[in-house]
């Protein structure tokens, strides 16, 4: 069975709603976790986090397990407890966030600079949340084991200004992820803002990629990356909240892929996925 480990920050998420807030659990690398297995149950889908030994982390780990995807990767660090984040909509569906997480458990993610947890796995799949919440010398380290491993590395860079401390060490190591990816799953207005290019530069430097993937471009939908590949893609009828829309693509696309689906099929699973997440409120549509 393929083994695929999903590393990043599981978190509590408040949607704020009329009538006041509804408290549920998500995180860009748990939502393509969540969207993977529902996609793919023959897959075997990890997460790999820290959690504290509190209520909330407690609900996040059985949340996660609810969702069939294994938590013997979470770390449980004593007195230690998960970020808050929430969400705001607007009346088109655009999404502002404010978070509480500047002491979460997960930024001790490898705090230990131990990889070796990961060595078991068929793919790793990571964000640039993932490493931003990171100690810059342990997102160094990371990328040294990776760049010596053959374990296939899934990247989506989903650019998060506030989350680095510097745009130098933004681009750099987002760089050096590019070229290690196998899978590269990008958002275009993502690598506009980190890079300052313009969409066509964009489309240009991932033409050039020498791994599989897809240029995600919302209701326009993907360029395929790695092959050339022709099909329209319909927009979402009734877009209500656009969170976890690149998540929910990037688990339909990569549970066709690791099935052995062709990439226009799995271009095609991705797209119809995220156009029907988009189409009800939170990050975790029910199934």
């Amino acid at each position: 069975m393929t083994r695929i480990a999903c590393i990043g920050e599981a978190m509590i998420e408040l949607s704020m709603l009329d009538t006041g807030a509804k408290l549920g659990v998500a995180g860009d690398t748990l939502n393509t976790a969540i969207y993977l297995r529902r996609s793919a149950p023959d897959l075997q889908v990890e997460y790999v986090t820290c959690l504290g030994d509190d209520p909330f982390s407690n609900q996040i780990s059985d949340f996660i397990a609810s969702h069939g995807v294994e938590t013997s990767g979470i770390r449980i660090i004593p007195g230690a407890s998960p970020g808050l984040y929430a969400i705001s909509t607007t009346p088109e569906g655009e999404r502002s966030f404010t978070y509480w997480r500047s002491e979460s458990a997960a930024r001790q993610l490898f705090s230990d600079l131990d990889f070796s947890y990961l060595e078991g796995f068929d793919a790793l799949y990571l964000s640039g949340i993932s490493v931003a919440i990171l100690p810059h010398e342990v997102r160094l380290a990371l990328l040294e084991w990776l760049e010596k491993t053959p374990t296939k590395l899934i990247y989506d860079s989903n650019f998060r200004p506030r989350l680095w401390d510097s745009i130098d060490h933004a681009r750099r190591i987002n760089e050096r992820l590019w070229r290690r990816a196998n899978v590269a799953l990008p958002s275009i207005d993502d690598e506009m803002a980190l890079f300052g290019e313009s969409a066509e530069q964009v489309a240009s430097r991932f033409a050039d990629h020498r791994g599989a993937g897809a240029l995600k471009r919302g209701e326009s939908g993907p360029i395929s990356i790695g092959q050339i590949v022709q099909q329209t893609y319909e927009p979402a009828a009734n877009v209500l909240d656009t969170t976890a829309a690149g998540d929910s693509f990037n688990g339909g696309y990569l549970a066709a892929l690791l099935s052995g689906k062709s990439q226009a099929d799995a271009l095609m699973a991705g797209h119809s996925l995220a156009s029907t997440v988009v189409q009800v409120r939170g990050a975790i549509i029910p199934e």
